[in-house]
Formats: structure tokens, C-alpha cells, sequence
């Protein structure tokens, strides 16, 4: 009898010291697991005369052929305003220097890089200076009624591809109809890129070529080389 007890008290040690080892394993595993990630932070846009923009997220884990799946035109927009993080990573996307020697994220004919983006917000419309990752108000006007025009979207921002065809080389300029389509082609680079990071990023967009383009150039200042050519709204999913 008393070597049944000692055989028992021995595996019940055993069985003891097994379970002891495998809870410390799991509480090694719980410790080891990657902390959740904090919120994302979120900064309001300034409304200053000259806003510095961030540093774009480029470690946004969405594949092309997964943007390409879910990119869709979107023309409603929740009542919410772009954070700085998000409008800084959408301008880079969309027309942002991405090489040392100044080239940008969407091609240009003969690179003449024409394509400029006028960004209009409730503060104003601001001109986005891809070398200098800022933007330059140009007006403090609020031109995002008339981007809209009849349409009358409520997007917190509204950007504008404004082709300058002056920095087209002299040897097109007799070729207006060649510079056009080449200006038009380069915007709608733009526009794309900018759908593209819409859909991975889960903003609200749609490429439109309807605006009111006699009063946005007036307001906006540009000069007879300068043409209208397309407007993104962009905001939150409603």
C-alpha cells in the first residue's frame, strides 16, 4: 500500500510540475504577442498662409491589385475634415516628388511638369508645393462651392489639376493641340493616383471635369497659359 501511495504522490508531482510549466509557457506567449497598435494620430490642418505638411505615410500595407478591387467613385463625404497626416500622404500620392532629382509620383509629358494642384478648403484655396512639402494659400477665400458647381458636394477638401502649358518646350509651340492632350493626359496621372490612395487609404473620391472655371480662375489668379482641367472631392467615407 505504501508503495501505491508513493507512486501516486509521485505522478501527481509530475502532472503538477507539467501544468506549471505549460501555464508559464502561455503567460511567455501572452507576454510576446506584439502590442495593439495606438490610434492613429490626428492633426487639424492649420489655417495658416503657409502650411508645412507632414511626412507621407508610405508604410500603408495595401496591395495595387487590392486598390484596384475596391476604387470607386464616390460622391458622398462624411462631415468631417481631412486630418494633416492624411491630406500630407494624399498630395504625395497624387503629384508628390518621390526622387532625389526632383521627378514626382505621376509621369509628365516631355517632363514638363505641368500639372499643378490647388488645394481648396474651408480656409481657402492654397497652392500645393510638392519641392517645399507645403502649401501656399493663394486665397482666403472658400472656392469649394464653386469647384462643386450644381453638383453641390459637401467634400471637406477639393483639389484642382491646373495645367501650365508655358512650361511646355519651345518647340511645341506651335503644337497647342499636342500640349493640350498632353496636359490633359497628365492630369488625369494625377487624378488617378489620386483615386488609387483614396481606395487604399478608405477616403471618398471621384474624378469630375465640372466646375466653375471662369470664377476659380479669377480667384485662383491664373494667367492665360493656366487651364482648368480636373477636380478631385475628397473626404471620409460617409
Amino acid at each position: 500500500m505504501l508503495m501505491k501511495s508513493n507512486k501516486k504522490s509521485i505522478i501527481t508531482l509530475a502532472v503538477s510540475g507539467l501544468l506549471a510549466v505549460a501555464m508559464m509557457g502561455c503567460g511567455n506567449a501572452a507576454s510576446n504577442q506584439p502590442e495593439e497598435k495606438s490610434e492613429k494620430s490626428v492633426t487639424e490642418v492649420p489655417a495658416d498662409s503657409i502650411i508645412k505638411l507632414l511626412e507621407a505615410d508610405k508604410t500603408l500595407d495595401v496591395s495595387l491589385m487590392k486598390a484596384l478591387a475596391d476604387r470607386a467613385s464616390q460622391r458622398e463625404f462624411a462631415d468631417k475634415p481631412l486630418s494633416l497626416e492624411d491630406l500630407s500622404s494624399l498630395l504625395w500620392a497624387a503629384n508628390g516628388v518621390n526622387r532625389e532629382d526632383g521627378k514626382r509620383t505621376a509621369p509628365s509629358a516631355v517632363n514638363a511638369q505641368d500639372i499643378d494642384i490647388y488645394v481648396c478648403l474651408a480656409s481657402g484655396a492654397y497652392l500645393y508645393e510638392a519641392k517645399e512639402n507645403q502649401l501656399r494659400r493663394i486665397t482666403s477665400e472658400d472656392l469649394r462651392t464653386a469647384v462643386s458647381g450644381q453638383q453641390e458636394m459637401a467634400a471637406p477638401v477639393f483639389l484642382v489639376m491646373v495645367g501650365d502649358l508655358s512650361r511646355y518646350p519651345e518647340r511645341l509651340a506651335d503644337k497647342k493641340d499636342v500640349v493640350a492632350s498632353f496636359a490633359a493626359m497628365d492630369a488625369g496621372y494625377v487624378s488617378q493616383n489620386i483615386g488609387l490612395y483614396c481606395a487604399a487609404a478608405k477616403l471618398a473620391t471621384v474624378p469630375r471635369a465640372t466646375m466653375d472655371k471662369e470664377t476659380l480662375a479669377k480667384a485662383l489668379n491664373l494667367t492665360d497659359s493656366q487651364v482648368l482641367l480636373l477636380n478631385n472631392p475628397v473626404g471620409y467615407m460617409k
